[in-house]
């Protein structure tokens, strides 16, 4: 393969020059998540002590807006394959704002907040999709890397920012709180009302009008199997770290100082995944996947010690496993599926859902294990061990979905402008 199908520009080159429409995607992917940030983190205790839910039911509720948010993400690219990207987006807009209105609301009547959290939870499942397929609409392949790992590093900054302003004000003034971030997402819909078609001419049509002529119908038509179990395994793995570093860190050091290791991991990925787009881009997809899951298993084994710095290092390792692998797997199902760019990431977002809920489900029974016997320190050997071993049996749905034949000079995991299956350079 030629050097110029390998290599592509470097992360500024690629992104500039960038439209105003994009420089507004950008920004809005930086204040969207800030202002859910300034509230959803704190959930668990606004509906405990400000609405007097019971632990269990606050327990329930949290792990059904999850699976929605991230589960809904296929309905969502489904949506935008059939409305456009530029009307998702603004109707998945409308319904979180509503969200953010209803927990005004319901500070006067508590039933509401639960109905309101999942409505802010079908809004982000519906916008994704549409939000990173409108990002790399257009885009020539090389230079795609870059622009999903800008997006993802706005999102990041946003999610790093929003608890550090509104932690004060979450349980003294909520109702402003509530009210700035409902004025906020009034602000965005009213923006994204106000974009470019995605077919480039004004016209909100579908993302990939060949797609729609071609695919077969149903939510997984077109699936790439070994990135959607690839990312599934990701999620799985990466939140036993998500769900359960909270109550390990703070017994053993403090609150304020898991909230460092938190800022920590928001840096890295604000800062090193744009640097290394292109590497990743480049990266065999097999090796990607030796490497990000490497990252995860010394990161967990190394969490094990426990200690201030363990924490640090660990949640530093494990980041860097996952930068690698949430970009690449989201690279290597767009570039391996015949769907549209919308669908493809909201089959992907359906992975994560799959496994951060499973993560929820198993790794807390394990979690609890570990606490009863008194060395919760053992469940996260445990998590590192599966990291090292669940990975090689998805070779096993590699093999399944390499049956046709390649190219003699095919490189896996290496994008090119003719990509093998089939689908338009740039979509």
């Amino acid at each position: 393969m030629g050097e110029r199908t390998t290599r592509g520009p470097g992360p500024r080159a690629a992104l500039f020059p960038l439209t105003g429409p994009l420089r507004f995607l950008l920004l809005s992917s930086f204040l969207i998540p800030l202002g859910s940030f300034m509230v959803l983190p704190f959930m668990s205790v606004f509906l405990h002590e400000r609405l007097g839910l019971g632990l269990g039911t606050v327990g329930v509720v949290l792990a059904a807006a999850s699976l929605v948010q991230f589960s809904g993400g296929i309905v969502g690219g489904a949506l935008a394959d059939r409305i456009g990207l530029r009307r998702t987006m603004v109707w998945a807009l409308v319904v979180r704002t509503a969200g953010f209105a209803g927990l005004l609301a319901a500070l006067r009547w508590p039933p509401l907040a639960i109905w309101a959290l999942v409505l802010t939870c079908c809004g982000a499942a519906l916008y994704l999709p549409a939000n990173k397929a409108y990002l790399v609409h257009g885009v020539e392949d090389e230079r795609r890397p870059a622009f999903l790992s800008a997006g993802n590093a706005a999102i990041n900054a946003g999610m790093a920012v929003g608890p550090l302003i509104a932690g004060p004000f979450v349980l003294s003034s909520p109702g402003w709180l509530f009210a700035a971030v409902t004025a906020l997402f009034l602000a965005v819909t009213a923006g994204h009302a106000r974009l470019p078609g995605s077919d480039g001419n004004g016209a909100d049509g579908g993302n990939h009008a060949a797609s729609r002529k071609t695919a077969p119908p149903g939510l997984l038509a077109g699936l790439a199997l070994l990135p959607f179990a690839a990312n599934a395994l990701a999620f799985y793995l990466y939140f036993h770290f998500q769900h359960f570093l909270a109550v390990y860190a703070v017994e053993r050091a403090s609150a304020a100082f898991y909230s460092m290791v938190l800022l920590l991991c928001f840096t890295l990925v604000i800062v090193v995944q744009p640097l290394a787009s292109g590497l990743i881009r480049r990266m065999p997809y097999v090796l990607a996947l030796a490497v990000g899951f490497t990252g995860l298993a010394a990161g967990m084994a190394v969490l094990a010690a426990g200690t201030r710095a363990a924490l640090l290092a660990g949640g530093a390792l494990i980041t860097l496993g996952d930068i690698v692998l949430f970009l690449k797997n989201d690279l290597e199902a767009l570039r391996r599926s015949p769907r549209s760019d919308a669908v493809v990431f909201g089959q992907q977002r359906l992975a994560a859902g799959l496994g951060a809920c499973a993560s929820g489900v198993l790794g807390g029974q394990a979690y609890g294990l570990g606490e009863r016997a008194g060395h919760t320190g053992w469940f996260w050997l445990l998590a590192a061990a599966q990291c090292l071993l669940l990975p090689p049996l998805l070779l096993t749905v590699r093999h399944r979905a390499a049956r046709r034949p390649v190219p003699d000079d095919y490189h896996e995991g290496a994008l090119t402008h003719d990509d093998t299956d089939g689908r338009i350079p740039g979509r």
